[in-house]
């Protein structure tokens, strides 16, 4: 049989089913880390048009304006994606998907909030930085224990949710593929 013969014969469509069992930090935590690798991507292509276009000569220049532009280009992507079908490629390979409430992806009020809270992984030891006049060794060390402060949030909810989820009403959910019959 033919390759085309082969995926003609496939289902047209791929349904979904979700897991009953909470999903698992160390998963959720390897998709991070696969989305940071991608994201880092889309910062840099999005970090190089904002220099071109406003001829960035050093990093001196615009760096608060390049900061928003990249914050705003990252939110785009990721509430986007959530939007769309509660998913980015890193969650897609690992099998994960963000619901709201109802079990479908997010409303973009709601996947806007999520990723606006997503933000408190990162930023209150950032804020701190200038307050305390911390050095950048002492900021990190404080970056890191806060990081593991916010994954150890999930343990303290009932369905295993970090807490800019329990704060959005999302959840991420594990998922099964099924072939469905056409």
């Amino acid at each position: 049989m033919s390759e085309s013969a082969q995926a003609a014969a496939l289902p047209s469509t791929v349904a979904f089913q979700v897991e009953s069992a909470p999903v698992s930090i160390r998963r959720r935590l390897a998709a991070f880390v696969y989305e940071s690798v991608l994201l880092f991507g889309v910062v840099f292509a999005a970090g190089l048009a904002f220099s071109l276009i406003m001829q960035q000569r050093n990093g001196y220049t615009h760096h608060n304006a390049m900061a928003v532009w990249i914050i705003f280009v990252a939110g785009a992507y990721f509430v986007g994606f959530w939007h769309k079908g509660g998913q980015t490629l890193p969650m897609k390979t690992w099998r994960l998907r963000v619901v709201g409430p109802d079990g479908k992806p997010p409303t973009l009020a709601r996947a806007t909030l999520r990723y606006l809270a997503a933000w408190l992984w990162f930023l209150p030891p950032l804020v701190l930085h200038p307050l305390l006049s911390l050095s950048i060794p002492h900021t990190l060390a404080l970056e890191a224990i806060w990081f593991v402060i916010w994954a150890a949030s999930e343990r303290f909810s009932h369905d295993r949710q970090f807490l800019h989820d329990r704060i959005a009403g999302t959840r991420i959910v594990a998922i099964t593929r099924q072939c469905a019959t056409a």
